[in-house]
């Protein structure tokens, strides 16, 4: 069983392709622009790029880190394709020190689900210090009702020409561990299996905002999807700037 992306990396955005990436990267763009943010920005588990390739696009100097050197080596790639300047780096969200400061901060996409509750206080700390003062930090997460209700005990499956994804949940106390199967066709027709398994934790809302806040980052506001009602919504993201 290899590290969560190892091979999913390869994929990621193509499996994704429902999920809306220029609706999702307008509602980041527009956000940014309403809170005066400057234009030196840091997207904490990139991933394959796609939020920093938009934010690039539109004129913004962004930086995006993962602990995921294969996600790392995709994002490089497709910003090359994409021919926009984006510098990539290796880094742990859990414990971010970049040596220099930023305008602003996304983590976008379950980057914090990532991360062991009893982790996100230092997390949070950890990003603050990499933000100017009066810099905005903009985090989201799976919701605990996504979590529980719709991923939990669950499996999902995506059958295409060139890849088929399976994946098989169980839920824990505090988690949601996901075995992941991948199916990807090669020249000759035949296929190769790769497994990966990812853990993603369970994070209450006021948890969130009471660590958010004990790293010096005022809430502004919280909201569900694309800036939605937090009630029942599939992601909460949080909106904050550093006191």
């Amino acid at each position: 069983m290899t590290q969560a992306y190892d091979h999913l990396s390869e994929w990621f955005e193509y499996l994704n392709d429902d999920c809306d990436y220029p609706a999702w990267s307008q509602y980041f763009l527009s956000g940014l622009k309403a809170l005066g943010a400057g234009r030196k920005g840091l997207e904490v588990g990139c991933g394959s790029g796609a939020f920093c390739r938009a934010l690039a696009r539109s004129g913004y100097e962004m930086t995006g880190v993962d602990l995921s050197l294969p996600m790392l080596d995709k994002a490089a790639r497709l910003a090359r394709e994409d021919g926009v300047n984006v510098r990539y780096l290796q880094a742990d969200a859990a414990r971010l020190c970049m040596h220099e400061k930023f305008d602003f901060i996304l983590a976008p996409n379950d980057c914090y689900n990532y991360i062991m509750p009893q982790q996100l206080p230092a997390a949070f700390r950890h990003a603050a210090a990499n933000l100017r003062k009066g810099g905005v930090f903009w985090a989201d997460v799976s919701s605990a009702y996504k979590l529980r209700t719709k991923v939990a005990n669950n499996m999902f499956a995506d059958d295409r020409d060139e890849v088929t994804y399976l994946a098989f949940s169980h839920l824990f106390a505090d988690r949601v561990e996901l075995d992941v199967t991948l199916f990807v066709r090669r020249r000759d027709g035949a296929f190769d299996r790769f497994d990966e398994k990812h853990t993603q934790y369970i994070h209450e809302e006021d948890t969130l905002v009471a660590a958010l806040a004990g790293a010096g980052l005022e809430v502004l506001r919280a909201e569900g999807h694309l800036g939605g009602e937090k009630q029942n919504s599939d992601r909460l993201n949080f909106i904050c700037r550093r006191l």
